[in-house]
């Protein structure tokens, strides 16, 4: 409880912000209709020193100071010192983030108002700001079937608890189901992953709902009405044999996505020999029976009757649940933005998912680094009688760090690199590898050290952006530079892999307007709090998992996976969960706030 001492508000606001403008003038307004504020200083009052705040503070006896605006901690330390030298508690200095605090879209100003009448009264925001509670149905949605949703929905259904785990794709383990190690430890991805997804789809607690999308949830935190569209597989789950027939026979094909388009599949295809369901399904937009009217191979070589339904409708089912787990995940970003690289144009730049397959032992060349090439009908792909390089370059932050296309690092970048670099040394001795990096961020528990074995390996690290690649006489010339060195660097080399880095999911902005909650300028969904509760949103009853909030790395992602997981299944055991955060009325706020302030002058007293 903030005491009758002299409050001040500086307003922090600097015009860089990059956030949506807020109106200071109507906050200024409020501040001032409490009792102990006296005094309201806007960012472009007079020049902020230690000299002049000190000077401030005592010609005013301030004793407390709120920063309230964007970003204000970065000030924190220039004011808490001009507090000390006033001869003032330094712990006075208080701040209010409003950044903290965005919907995504915009500032909500009740909301703004609410998060400064808490600190004005000396009281925290999210101790005044609970939202009353609703009854909880125990079923729970999970929306994607990467490995955060897999840990989510495990996790909930060891509770005994029903799962509802919808995945949009005709099978779960989304990215890393395509990845061949992962880093530092160089574990075998597959071999953690698959027996998760085999658990899931045994599992007696989870309906497993893949090629399936959410399209609209209606009701409120606790009852959830959830309507799902089901798309046709065309191919009965239950009396599929998986025995391979129909696609031996199948006439068309297309590039496997599996596969990140380095290879071909069949029109009826299996996504990948582990898949879960491990069932055919068949791609209506390659399918010549479904764009002609003429074919059924399928149909006339499977063995089990009316097993494959070419004339099979989407359906919609409805669900019902009190919580729902948010988990769809990132896509890559696409390399084709950077022209300067060649990426589309020059069939040896890759990118990283595509080397991830080309690396894997269950890939198009079973493992084995061979260049591209072209098959009769022309299309693009990796085969065991190409060539191998001999001479590598891997580029960082492609699409990441960059003003042009997203500011933010995707953490994971550097890492994956530096394991790429060390599976070609240990795949193809010899090979000249070329690393150029901006800054190398190795974060995680093991990862410096992991980093640092790189540099024992034969791989020329080399610090600096790359300008462009062109292809010259069948070969790739780069031309960078190494900022260390202070020169300008020219090579020549016969692939080229691009570290592309992560973006918000395609379904993101569908799915934040059919769920009701924000997303970030960046376009990631938004938590309620970065620090204090980073599973939640502002909606009650939805949590966030994985890279759908932000790019993670695989460890991060299982984390939260079970976080977010135990936040549903605490309301479960408790039997309520809460409303949405932004339904707390601002006259609410207020009455709370002199609730808790009275009692705590009852508490003085006695």
């Amino acid at each position: 409880m903030r005491s009758p001492d002299k409050t001040c508000v500086f307003f922090y606001n600097p015009p860089s912000s990059g956030y949506d403008p807020i109106d200071y003038a109507e906050l200024s307004r409020y501040s001032m209709t409490f009792p102990n504020v006296s005094r309201i200083w806007q960012y472009h009052d007079f020049l902020w020193n230690e000299k002049n705040i000190k000077g401030k503070i005592e010609e005013y006896g301030i004793d407390h100071i709120v920063l309230a605006g964007i970003l204000p901690g970065t000030v924190k330390t220039l004011f808490s010192k001009a507090m000390g030298i006033a001869g003032k508690d330094p712990s006075n200095v208080i701040l209010a983030s409003f950044n903290d605090y965005y919907t995504g879209t915009t500032f909500n100003m009740d909301r703004l108002k609410s998060v400064l009448a808490c600190l004005i009264s000396g009281l925290s925001y999210e101790t005044v700001a609970i939202p009353d509670e609703n009854p909880v149905n125990p079923a729970t949605l999970v929306i994607g079937g990467g490995i955060a949703g897999i840990q989510a929905s495990l996790e909930i259904a060891y509770s005994n608890n029903l799962v509802y785990l919808v995945e949009k794709t005709g099978t779960i383990g989304g990215k890393m189901a395509t990845f061949d190690k992962t880093f530092p430890t160089l574990d075998c991805a597959a071999c953690i992953l698959t027996p998760k997804m085999v658990e899931v789809n045994q599992n007696p607690n989870i309906k497993l709902m893949t090629y399936c999308d959410v399209r609209e949830v209606t009701g409120e935190p606790g009852n959830f009405t959830v309507k799902v569209l089901k798309k046709a597989r065309k191919v009965n789950v239950q009396t599929c044999i998986g025995c391979g027939t129909c696609a031996e026979k199948c006439p068309a094909q297309a590039p496997s996505e599996f596969d990140a388009g380095t290879t071909m599949r069949k029109a009826i295809y299996i996504p990948f020999p582990q898949a879960v369901p491990n069932k055919y399904m068949i791609d209506a937009d390659s399918c010549i029976y479904l764009k002609t009217g003429k074919c059924r191979a399928c149909v006339k070589a499977c063995p089990v009757p009316d097993c494959i339904n070419l004339d099979e409708q989407d359906e919609e089912v409805t669900i019902n649940v009190g919580n729902i787990i948010v988990a769809s995940g990132f896509k890559p970003f696409d390399a084709k933005k950077m022209v300067q690289f060649g990426y589309g144009k020059y069939p040896n730049v890759l990118t990283s998912l595509e080397f991830e397959r080309l690396l894997n032992a269950s890939g198009p060349t079973g493992g084995d680094i061979h260049l591209r090439s072209q098959d009769k009908k022309g299309n693009w792909i990796f085969t065991t009688e190409a060539g191998k390089p001999e001479k590598i370059a891997i580029i960082h932050c492609v699409g990441s760090r960059d003003k042009n296309f997203n500011k933010y690092c995707s953490r994971v970048c550097c890492m994956y690199s530096l394991k790429f670099s060390h599976l070609v040394l240990e795949k193809l001795p010899g090979t000249e590898i070329y690393e150029f990096f901006i800054d190398m961020r190795s974060f995680g528990k093991g990862y410096e050290e992991f980093y640092e074995r790189i540099l024992e390996e034969d791989v020329s690290i080399i610090r600096g952006k790359t300008a462009n690649v062109e292809e010259r006489n069948g070969k790739l010339f780069l031309r960078g530079e190494n900022i260390l060195k202070g020169e300008l660097l020219e090579c020549t080399v016969d692939m080229v892999v691009l570290s592309i880095g992560l973006e918000a999911g395609e379904d993101t902005q569908n799915l934040s307007r059919i769920l009701s909650i924000p997303t970030s300028e960046d376009g990631w969904f938004e938590e309620v709090h970065y620090n204090l509760d980073p599973t939640a949103t502002s909606r009650g009853g939805i949590y966030l998992a994985g890279t759908c909030q932000g790019p993670k790395d695989i460890p991060d992602s299982v984390a939260q996976g079970s976080a977010a997981a135990a936040r549903t299944i605490q309301s479960i055991l408790k039997g309520k969960v809460r409303k949405d955060l932004l339904s707390i009325p601002l006259e609410t706020i207020e009455k709370r706030i002199s609730e808790l302030t009275l009692t705590q002058q009852e508490e003085n007293v006695l």
